[in-house]
């Protein structure tokens, strides 16, 4: 009995001394924000019920074809999994060591990890999106700063991420008597070593070499057949799980700025500056909007009645890591999960890069087209 009297006045002291349970809690800001957006939304209703399915629609219509004639039964999504599937089986043959070596001595020079430079070559080789999954880790392993990593994704939006876009650039560049081999060498294998020699002096500085003796075997010790199977397997969770939901989001975004009105503005205004660039307006558009290989396609078929200055800036540009859907979805999903970059600055190092891409391709076209042509 004395033991729950003792409890009770416990109780009664816990309550004097405790402070008053307010009647009313103070709004927080997102709960204004979510008021202003519940008024809205009835407001819309009652005045124009048809606004809302309309802007559903213009998503649905912006979205369904990427996700599904692209990704899911286009060459897109099967190209993503075989390309992880080939680099899986490039990095158990020792390819990734092989880089390493051969790349030390150059980024000895620089003070640049040798590894900022296999994403690169995986983006060349296969995807951007595999590049992203199998050189992220080995970044890591081999004790690159969050600097390099940066340098690493920026450096690797320099390549095109498509053989298709290659090969069809190449039919495009031989219709206008352009020289391929050097734009090929200016374009696509100069800047795996100028972007990172130029970001390591200027934006991204906590760089260092690294011996060959301080860094680890990146060669598995996998046997092949559970290679192949979990590269598989490893291709279809990337697809699935981080492409199509980051494809998405932004081609949501861009179905809302076009309910609205804007994007065409967009579209309008990019014509104009990709011109001043010297890059073919339209299939500049399609290099940065929706696929740089259907740009190269559309290219090699009417090449021949352009400028040759246009139809080399153009090349330069889809030989990169666009479209944007990339850049602002499945790069920083990607090198989130897989490195020590989070999405912000992942998808900042990405803009980066394709900026200086754009400029490569001005440059190029501007100052040695009467070499290259």
């Amino acid at each position: 009995m004395s033991e729950v009297k003792s409890l009770v006045q416990k109780n009664l002291e816990i309550e004097e001394n405790s402070a008053p349970i307010p009647l009313t809690r103070r709004w927080t800001q997102i709960e204004v924000v979510g008021l202003g957006l519940v008024i809205i939304s009835l407001l819309v209703l009652l005045i124009t019920p048809g606004t809302l399915a309309g802007l559903f629609t213009s998503i649905i219509d912006n979205v369904f074809p990427i996700i599904v004639e692209v990704f899911l039964t286009g060459t897109v999504g099967v190209s993503i999994m075989v390309s992880v599937i080939i680099g899986r089986v490039l990095e158990r043959l020792g390819f990734t060591d092989a880089l390493i070596r051969i790349f030390i001595p150059v980024t000895k020079l620089m003070k640049v990890n040798s590894a900022v430079i296999i994403p690169s070559i995986y983006n060349i080789l296969g995807d951007i999106n595999a590049a992203g999954k199998i050189a992220g880790p080995i970044l890591i392993r081999s004790g690159a700063t969050k600097a390099e990593q940066k340098i690493a994704v920026a450096t690797m939006v320099q390549s095109q991420q498509s053989f298709a876009t290659f090969m069809l650039g190449m039919v495009a560049l031989t219709a206008v008597g352009a020289n391929a081999f050097v734009v090929v060498v200016l374009a696509v294998f100069m800047p795996v070593i100028i972007v990172p020699f130029l970001l390591s002096r200027t934006l991204y500085r906590d760089t260092r070499a690294v011996q060959i003796e301080k860094l680890p075997q990146f060669t598995p010790n996998t046997g092949f057949l559970p290679t192949l199977f979990n590269a598989a397997r490893e291709g279809a969770e990337l697809l699935f799980l981080l492409i199509i939901p980051a494809a998405a989001v932004v081609f949501a975004g861009i179905g809302v700025l076009d309910y609205i009105g804007i994007w065409s503005k967009f579209e309008s205004g990019l014509s104009t500056v990709l011109l001043a660039l010297n890059i073919h307006p339209e299939t500049g558009i399609l290099s940065i909007l929706a696929s740089p290989a259907l740009a190269m396609g559309q290219l090699s078929e009417i090449a021949g009645s352009l400028d040759p200055r246009l139809v080399i800036g153009s090349f330069v540009l889809a030989s990169s890591g666009l479209p944007l859907s990339t850049i602002f979805g499945q790069i920083p999903v990607i090198w989130a999960a897989n490195s020590e970059l989070t999405e912000k600055e992942a998808m900042g190092a990405a803009v980066l890069g394709i900026v200086m891409r754009i400029f490569t391709a001005f440059l190029i076209v501007y100052f040695l087209t009467p070499i290259l042509v």
